[in-house]
């Protein structure tokens, strides 16, 4: 006991000075203070004190499995960072030393709070400082004199008003009257007045236009100058970029409406900027210009100008493409009549002065664009040109591309420029005699006028748009329509019953030239065939359809349209047109008129449509639907007849022997009231047809259908003979030489007629 109470055995007190405590994040493992090198005698006393108060051996090897050495320090070339083990002692001094440790750890606590706090104000006191500094240099910046502490200087003068407003807020905030509301916003100045210059960067929607330009009261203002101007520049290249070859009619007059005049600059260069663009519409750009030059040839003139200025550029630049398009454009104007044939002459001979691989290539494209039209008008000047390309081909310094061009277009003049034609069908527009052409020489100065594609304010602009109204109204016929509606109103002032009478007169009829809605009743009525089930759902949607008068024939056309585009012949277009040969004999009398078409030109069906349409007339004529005196528009003989009218025959009586049987067929072509019909089909007007006919049945299988045919040609020297008697008999009332003359005749005749019989016997 009395070495559980030494101070030898109490453990070491930490010191509570600043420097010893841990450091920031290591309270939890507390690092042990370095303790002086022990002496021996220190150790003795050590290993005395252990042997007394050590617990038992097992219960040591389980508190303390790593002892250290006998001397108490670690191994060499370790570093023990764990706190020096202590002794056993009582219950007491453990009690103190666990209450000594939790005041050390909550110490530790609290110095790492209060680091913690002192780092958090050291920011706070960085950044309060920045702000400071940044505040202070911008009211440096401010500050426009250096004397500061001046009362009148101005920043002093600033800092009172900021100090002023800054009360007033507070005052206002403490106040507990509500706020005034703020006055509006002063409305903006018009839009006019914003737009000095090109828009100033502002959209403007094209209703806020129109209402901008209906708002303007001074027209000759230069903002109302500007805003039309900017209107007629989107107009023009909206229109010259939608045309085409089939809206080029209707776009025409849109643009003829247009003040051209004032926008001539910008319409050449509008077509010059899509021509480049697009190369392969030149021709529809042509046609529209070619138009314009019939009624501004000053318009044509500026841009042929333009256009040859740009070819020269791009010659001495060699630019190839912007050449090329420069050259179709004067090549489709030439087309067109706008230019003369001599300046292509002109341009094919600079092309072909000093020859190269792309100015040849060049001239080639050139003379397939214009060398039809260049035939008709010059064509020694054509030929010239030509035998230019052949000494440029024989002398064979160019490439042998380029050669080879050169004979594909010797091989297009042979074919007369087959496949390059002047000017599309669809594209020719404007009367040659109508049309005002233009001369003018690569050498002589050109002014491009580019002044005309810049706004400039006009003084007379509203007398010019005056004359330019005028002017369109006299080009698209407007004013006519003025006059009846002036004329309208004045007799409706003096009289009601008049002017009743007179628009009954002037009632225009409105006749539409395009088929438009014949092209809609064709489409309806071929999808309504072409989606039903069976034919009788077929049927009565297409009777619904509200057909004018005369209008059936379309629904008969379209019917047997259908059936012949068919791979196979299908019973649905039989079972459709008999269904509507019973509703209504209209349909079965253009029926019968399109037998007659379809027969007349049956050579130029194909073989397949050519049995389709066989099928179904048999269809028709097997079921009654259609009446059998259609047939005498048949003619059954070598001369009448070619390849493709027997195929249809064949089809058409052998489709009837499987729908009839042979039995009732032939019961049918013998009924005696129909013989007129079929006497075409079985002719007995000469023995060389009836040869004909019975040959021909007998070679499609239907020989049984001429057993009469076959009893007539058998008896017919019989009928000769019997016609023959009553002649004879009349010779002889004349007198005995005229009986001597009919006996030999007739003798004769009998030999002649039994010799021809012993022969075919011979020959069967």
């Amino acid at each position: 006991m009395a070495a559980s109470t030494s101070p030898a055995a109490s453990p070491p007190r930490r010191s509570r000075h600043r420097n010893a405590s841990p450091r920031r994040g290591d309270h939890r493992k507390p690092r042990p203070s370095p303790s002086p090198s022990p002496s021996p005698d220190r150790h003795a006393d050590r290993r005395r004190r252990r042997s007394r108060a050590s617990p038992p051996e097992s219960d040591r090897r389980r508190r303390d499995p790593k002892p250290s050495d006998d001397d108490g320090l670690p191994k060499s070339g370790k570093v023990d960072d764990r706190p020096p083990r202590r002794a056993r002692v009582s219950d007491g001094e453990e009690e103190d030393d666990r209450r000594t440790r939790r005041s050390r750890a909550s110490g530790d606590e609290k110095e790492d709070n209060r680091r913690r706090r002192r780092v958090r104000a050291s920011y706070d006191e960085r950044d309060g400082r920045r702000s400071k500094r940044d505040r202070d240099r911008g009211r440096h910046h401010h500050r426009r004199s250096p004397s500061s502490d001046s009362g009148s200087s101005p920043d002093g003068r600033h800092s009172r008003h900021r100090r002023g407003e800054r009360l007033d807020r507070e005052e206002r905030r403490r106040s507990p009257e509500r706020k005034e509301p703020t006055p509006p916003l002063p409305p903006p100045p018009p839009l006019p007045e914003m737009i000095p210059g090109r828009t100033g960067g502002i959209y403007i929607p094209p209703f806020r236009m129109a209402q901008m330009l209906r708002d303007v009261e001074d027209k000759a203002s230069p903002e109302y100058q500007r805003l039309t101007w900017d209107a007629l520049k989107k107009s023009i290249n909206g229109l010259v970029n939608k045309v085409n070859a089939m809206n080029i009619k209707n776009l025409v007059p849109e643009l003829l409406a247009e003040n051209l005049v004032r926008g001539r600059g910008l319409f050449c260069q509008s077509c010059i900027k899509s021509q480049m663009a697009s190369p392969g519409f030149t021709d529809v750009f042509a046609a529209l210009v070619a138009v314009v030059n019939t009624k501004f040839p000053e318009i044509g003139r500026l841009l042929l100008v333009r256009v040859m200025l740009q070819l020269k550029r791009a010659y001495k630049r060699n630019d190839k493409p912007q050449l090329l398009a420069a050259t179709k454009f004067i090549a489709h104007l030439v087309n067109q009549v706008v230019v003369h044939e001599v300046v292509a002459l002109e341009l094919l001979a600079v092309l072909l002065e000093n020859p190269t691989d792309d100015s040849v290539e060049v001239a080639v494209g050139f003379v397939k664009e214009c060398g039809a039209i260049l035939q008709d008008l010059t064509p020694q000047g054509l030929h010239a040109m030509f035998e230019r390309f052949r000494g440029i081909l024989h002398e064979g310094e160019i490439d042998k591309r380029v050669q080879f061009l050169i004979e594909g277009l010797f091989a297009i003049r042979k074919a007369k420029f087959q496949g390059f034609p002047a000017i599309r069908p669809e594209l020719d527009l404007v009367e040659q005699e109508d049309q005002c052409t233009h001369d003018m020489s690569f050498q002589t100065e050109l002014d491009p006028e580019t002044n005309l594609n810049v706004f400039r304010v006009n003084p007379n602009f509203v007398e010019d748009e005056k004359a330019y109204e005028n002017l369109k109204k006299s080009i698209l016929g407007e004013d006519v329509d003025e006059d009846e509606e002036g004329s309208d109103d004045a007799s409706d002032d003096e009289d009601e019953e008049g002017s009743d009478d007179e628009d009954d007169e002037e009632q225009m009829e409105i006749r539409d030239k395009t088929e438009t809605n014949l092209i809609n009743l064709r489409r309806t009525i071929y999808l309504t065939i072409m989606s039903s089930v069976d034919f009788e759902e077929a049927g009565h949607k297409l009777l619904k359809i509200k057909l004018e008068p005369g209008q059936e024939m379309e629904l008969n056309i379209m019917l047997l349209e259908c059936c012949s585009q068919e791979r196979t012949y299908l019973r649905y277009y039989g079972l459709l047109g008999q269904r509507f040969c019973m509703i209504n004999k209209v349909f079965q009398e253009n029926f019968e008129k399109c037998f007659v078409q379809q027969y007349s030109m049956i050579h130029r069906l194909e073989t397949n449509k050519l049995r389709n349409v066989a099928k179904f007339f048999a269809h028709l004529l097997g079921t009654d639907a259609l009446p059998w005196h259609v047939l005498a528009y048949i003619r059954l003989t070598e001369e009448d007849t070619t390849s493709s009218s027997r195929i249809f025959i064949k089809i058409l009586f052998q489709e009837l022997s499987e729908h009839l049987g042979i039995r009732l067929l032939n019961e049918r072509l013998n009924d005696p009231t129909m013989q007129d019909s079929f006497e075409s089909v079985f002719p007995r007007d000469h023995p060389k047809n009836t040869r004909f006919s019975i040959n021909f049945f007998t070679s499609i299988g239907l020989g049984g259908i001429t057993e009469s045919l076959r009893e007539y040609l058998k008896n017919m020297p019989r009928l000769i003979m019997q016609q023959q008697k009553p002649a004879s008999s009349e010779s002889e009332s004349g007198g005995e030489s005229s009986d001597s003359g009919s006996s030999s005749e007739s003798e004769s005749s009998s030999d002649e007629s039994d010799k021809k019989r012993s022969k075919r016997r011979k020959r069967s």
